[in-house]
Formats: C-alpha cells, structure tokens, sequence
C-alpha cells in the first residue's frame, strides 16, 4: 500500500498530469466565481476534454478543479456580499462585515488559507479511509453492492433539504432515465421507441449539464447588473495570516465536520459549512462578534468548504456511493474508463486511489497561492452580471455535451432537461438524488441480476452487510417520519404559521419560489403519468429487461401520487386559510386593516417575481433552441458569432462594442479549441 502511495507521487513528475492538474486548478478558481455553477459546474464542463484521454490525466485535471472550487467562491462572498455557491454563503456573514470594515484582505487570507488547510486535511482523512475501509471493502459481494446502489440513491433523496417524498420522486425519475437505452443483462432495447439515438442511452454530461448548468443560466439571466458595490481590497495579508494561526483548533474542528458532512450522502458543503458554523458559535464564550466581522465564523466555514469535498469522494470511490452531484459524475467517468468502484478499485486501481489523494492535497496548496496572487484580477470577474456571462457558458456547455457522443441531439436533450430541471428547482424538488439515481441505474441492475443468479430466493437478503445496510436506509426514513410528525403537531398548534414561514424564505431566489403554486402541482401530476407510461411500456419487455423499470415505476408511481396528494392538500389548505382572511379583514378594525395593507403588496411582489422569473427563463430556453437550429443549418461557429451578439444587446442590453469584442473572442476561442485540445465543433448541413 506504501508502495502504491510513492508510485502515485513520482507518477505526478508527469509533465503531462501536471499540466492537466494546473488546468483543474485555473478552471476550478474561474468556475468558482460564477455564482450558481461551483463544483458541478467545473466537473461538468471539464468532463468532455476528458474523453480520449487516459484515467490519470483526467482524475488529475477534474479532482484540481474539485479541490478549489470553494476557495476562489470566497472572492464574491467576502468583496461583494454575492457568494459564488450556496456553502460560500456562511462565509459571507463574517467576511462581508470584516470587508465592509476595511478589513478585504484579512477576511481573505483567514478563508483562502483556511480553505487549504481543509484540503490538506480531508486528503489525509481519504488516505486513512483506504486501509481502515479496505477489508471491509473486500468482503462485499454482488448483495452487498447491489443495497449500495439502492442506499446511494435512497439517502441522497431522504438526506437533502426539504421533502422527502420530493427527494425520492426526484431519485427515481433520474432512476428511470439511467434506464433508457439497451439493457445490460438482455441487450434489448429499452423506452428507445425505435430511435438509434436513444437506444445508446442518454449521455451522462448532457443530463448533469442540462439539470444543472442550462437550468442555472435560465433562471439567473435576468441579473443585467451586480446589485451591491464591491468594498475595496483593503487592509493586510500579514494580519489575517497572523491571526489565522491562532484559530488552528476551529480549522482542525470545521475539516472534520467537512468530512463527516462528505461522506453522508446528499448533506454535502452547504450543509457542512453551516455545521461548522454553528460550532464555532456554540464553543465561543463570547458569541457577540459573530455575524460582525469575527474570525472564527470564517475559519471554520471555510475549512468545512473544502473537507467536505474530499469526504465525498470516500463512499464514491469506496463504496460506489456518490453523496453529490461533482462525485456523481465522477463516477459516471470512471464506469466510462470500465473501473468499478468497491472491490475492484481498491485491488487493481490502488494507486490511482493515490493519485487521486495526492492531486487533492496539491491543488488545495497550489488553490490558496494563485488566490493570494490573483485576487485583484479575481475581484473583477465578479463584477460581471450573470447576463454577460450567460452565452459564453452556454456555447461552453453545448459544446462540451457534443463531445462525448458526437451527436446534435445530444444538444437537444441537453435544452429539455435544462427545462425539467429549471422547473425542478423553482418547484423545490432537490436535483442532486436526479443524478446520482441515473449515474446509480445500471450498476444497481448489474448488481441484482448478479445477486439473482448466485443465490437462491431471497437468500441474500440474510447476509449481515445487506442487513447492516438495510438498517442504514431505515434509520433515515423514520427520523424523517419522526421530525414529520413533529412539525405536523407543532403546526396544529400554532395554526397556519409554519406556511408562512416557509413561503417567505425563497423570496428572493428561484430555488422554491414556485412551491405549493399550481406550477409544482403540475410537476407532481407529470410526475405520476411519466411512471404510469412507463409502467406500461416496460410490459412490452421480456421478463428479465422488465424487472427493474417496473420496480422503479411502481416506486415512483407511489412518490409521485403521494406527492400529488401532498400538493393538493397544501392547496386546499391555503384555500381556506385565503377565506379565512378575507373574513378577519372585512370584520376587523384599522388593526387589520393595516395588515392586509401590509400583506397585499407582499404576495403581489411575490407573484410579480415568479412571473418574471418565468417569463425570463422560457425566453432563455426559446433562445437556445434557436441556437440549436443555427447549429444544426450553419455549423457551431458561425451560429454563435449570429447569437452571441444578439443575445447581449437584447438580453443583457450592453453596448454594441462590448457584443461585438465578445463575439469576436468568443469565435477566435472556438477556432483554436480544435488544434489545443480534442475537442470537435458541430457541422452544419449548409457546410
């Protein structure tokens, strides 16, 4: 095992992987400070380069882009009180206080080498998980992997914020799509309706960057201008750096939390840095500074921020468990690469295990350098609107869904679940249990046909890791049954105030601002005729191809009529708390008067904004089938040098000579990726 260690080390003397690790690095930093994108960004959009590719190259360019993410994020949160993801957010309590006091740089070396030192440290936990876990790794079989797959999707669903029975519908959706295309124990083709495109199965790099990066930039376009006035990059390095030193019990305390956080399933960054947080205030005896500029509700954040990421990649690489989206998609690369994870990665693959630890450890330090170095050059890019950055992105990520297929309709699958998960987000439904099920699909099917041909009946299920495992899917499941039952007791109590409460708190972001509206209603009903549909198509499928999608249809045909009867009662609900107070504000005095002058405008702003959002983002999707046509009648190139410079003027409303350098950098961009990189441009049919 030591041996597989320093062979990992000297292998990174590779120019080549070192030069695809300060790739990941550079990129990670960029991508970090684009709010919305963060880890899931940077993996998705250096997924494509990595085809053709070897592993090591690959794992080496993506885990330097995953290591650093989270520092460069801070840039936003600390100078413009606009944090680049939702963890980055906790920073921003402190380090935008500490700014706004003149105090930029110290707030930035206390999260820049916090965020460090919480890389180096989850690398080490993730070196000391491989020979701890790797016994118990090596006594699993096919049942135990198989109640993985299912414990994978299962606590990503029960595990991630908000409801439940969303989670799981959203699981086994994503369950259902893994399943398209040819079967992996019959070869017959399945839910392809005679279409060779779809009997290959859906891309991978198509659904992530659909879900998550076409549905980011269409609900975040309609910022045309950074709303808050950057403070400037003032104060001292030494001081922060100093003071940093004096904090090493808070870094060591948030890393771990970090980790812990990673490698539970669905808890993931933002919950770990809120963890870390929360800590740090319940340990301090003086707790009157935090929220104002106290240092120790950076530290610890920021140390978590990182940890956290490696954590993650224990049960993903270990286990075959991804607890996220960035890890998720991890996995999917490494199934491409023909690498099981479990067992087989820990006998044949140990030293690229190793490589992986290493590439973590290095990109953390060589992450925190280039900040200190570039955060003036960083603190700019911030200052860009999202609108901006919109097309840029898109002509990125359209191109990087191509490379992996070859295929145009890839695009096209891309644009329709940019849509789902656009409406998924606004409807509350967590996407992260989406992909990692249809990451999940077929090795779970692997595993159970490989479990149903060793092993009579349901022998299987008597083996102690399957019931170790099963204990573990159960033990969720009734907590959330238990704190469901409290909060329903507490609402009797309290009346109709827990509806409110949770309504107010999506107001000014998308995630959710569709909730309990006839919007999230319909999502919960297209839900139900989806695994309804499915449920009868797979009865045209031979015995073996059909077990598993009627399994996932019948489980998700039961979430989502739950979900439907869930929404429904939440409307009958509002409905008769509306009529109640029609009648308190017609009986009533001035008192009540007042109060309905209070709420009105409120609910009337809050449907404005909805619409707006609405509006906003279907004529951002409008406008990538648009460039969808253009692709597909002049060939990549010539469509974005016609879009780009029409989306800035009429979307983002910039100057002509801002549209017209763009397009032209943009272009000369596309022209040289070619002859850099592997990477091919879309032909057009007048080409």
């Amino acid at each position: 095992m030591t041996d597989a260690a320093f062979s990992a080390l000297a292998s990174l003397a590779d120019p080549s992987l070192l030069m695809m690790l300060a790739v990941g690095v550079v990129a990670g930093l960029v991508i970090g400070l684009i709010p919305g994108l963060g880890g899931t960004g940077a993996v998705a959009i250096l997924l494509p380069i990595t085809f053709g590719m070897d592993p090591e190259p690959a794992l080496a360019m993506l885990i330097g882009a995953l290591a650093v993410v989270h520092t460069s994020d801070t840039v936003a949160a600390v100078l413009l009180g606009a944090p680049g993801s939702a963890s980055a957010s906790v920073t921003m309590l402190d380090g935008y206080s500490m700014a706004r006091q003149g105090q930029a740089k110290r707030a930035l070396s206390l999260a820049f080498l916090s965020s460090m030192a919480g890389g180096l440290i989850g690398a080490v936990g993730l070196t000391l998980a491989i020979p701890l876990a790797r016994p118990l790794v090596l006594s699993f079989g096919s049942p135990e992997l198989f109640m993985l797959t299912i414990l994978g999707v299962s606590l990503a669903a029960v595990l991630s914020r908000g409801n439940v029975v969303k989670g799981l519908t959203a699981g086994l959706l994503g369950l259902l799509l893994g399943l398209v295309g040819t079967s992996p124990t019959t070869a017959e083709e399945r839910f392809s309706f005679g279409s060779l495109f779809l009997s290959d199965g859906i891309s991978l790099v198509a659904v992530a960057l659909g879900v998550f990066g076409l549905a980011e930039i269409a609900s975040r376009v309609g910022q045309r201008r950074v709303t808050e006035k950057p403070v400037e990059l003032s104060g001292g390095w030494g001081s922060g750096i100093r003071e940093w030193l004096t904090h090493w019990t808070h870094v060591i305390r948030g890393a771990l939390i970090g980790i812990w956080a990673g490698v539970l399933p669905g808890v993931g960054a933002t919950a770990g840095t809120w963890l870390a947080y929360g800590q740090a205030v319940a340990t301090a005896k003086d707790k009157r500074k935090f929220g104002k500029g106290d240092p120790r509700g950076i530290v610890g954040p920021e140390s978590a921020n990182n940890s956290v990421e490696a954590g993650d990649l224990i049960p993903t690489f270990l286990f075959g468990i991804p607890g996220g989206v960035p890890s998720a998609m991890l996995l999917g690369m490494l199934l491409t690469y023909g690498i099981q994870p479990g067992p087989a990665i820990v006998t044949d693959h140990l030293d690229l295990m190793y490589l992986i630890v290493w590439a973590f450890a290095i990109a953390s330090v060589a992450g925190a350098f280039l900040c200190f170095l570039a955060t003036g050059s960083l603190a700019k890019l911030t200052k860009v609107p999202f609108a901006v950055l919109g097309p840029g992105l898109l002509v990125v990520m359209l191109l990087g869904a191509f490379q992996e297929g070859g295929q145009l309709g890839d695009l096209w699958v891309m644009v329709v679940l940019g849509v789902v998960g656009f409406f998924l987000k606004a409807t509350g439904v967590p996407r992260a249990p989406f992909l990692i099920g249809f990451v999940l699909a077929i090795p779970m099917e692997r595993y159970y046909y490989l479990t149903a041909s060793l092993y009579d009946g349901v022998s299987w299920v008597a083996r102690p890791g399957v019931l170790v495992f099963a204990a573990l899917l159960v033990v969720p499941l009734l907590w959330s049954l238990v704190k469901r039952l409290r909060r329903a007791s507490g609402a009797a109590d309290d009346g109709h105030r827990d509806e409110h409460e949770s309504d107010e708190d999506s107001v000014d972001d998308l995630e959710g601002s569709l909730a309990r509206t006839p919007w999230s209603l319909a999502v919960a009903v297209i839900a139900v005729l989806v695994f309804a549909g499915a449920l009868w198509v797979s009865g045209s499928f031979s015995e073996e191809a059909s077990l598993m999608p009627r399994l996932v249809a019948l489980g998700g045909l039961v979430a989502a009529a739950v979900l439907t009867w869930q929404e429904l009662r939440a409307r009958r609900r509002g409905a008769r708390h509306d009529d109640g107070g029609d009648v308190e504000v017609t009986s009533g005095g001035s008192g009540t008067t007042m109060l309905a002058t209070r709420v009105a405008p409120k609910v009337g702003a809050q449907a404005l904004a909805r619409r707006h959002d609405l509006v906003i983002a279907m004529r951002t999707f409008a406008a990538m089938a648009a460039f969808l046509v253009l692709v597909m009648l002049g060939g990549y190139l010539a469509a974005t040098l016609v879009f780009t410079p029409l989306f800035l003027l009429y979307a983002a409303r910039t100057r002509p000579r801002t549209a017209i350098i763009y397009t032209l950098v943009l272009g000369a961009v596309l022209m040289a990726l070619p002859s850099l990189l592997p990477v091919d441009l879309p032909l057009g049919l007048l080409q």
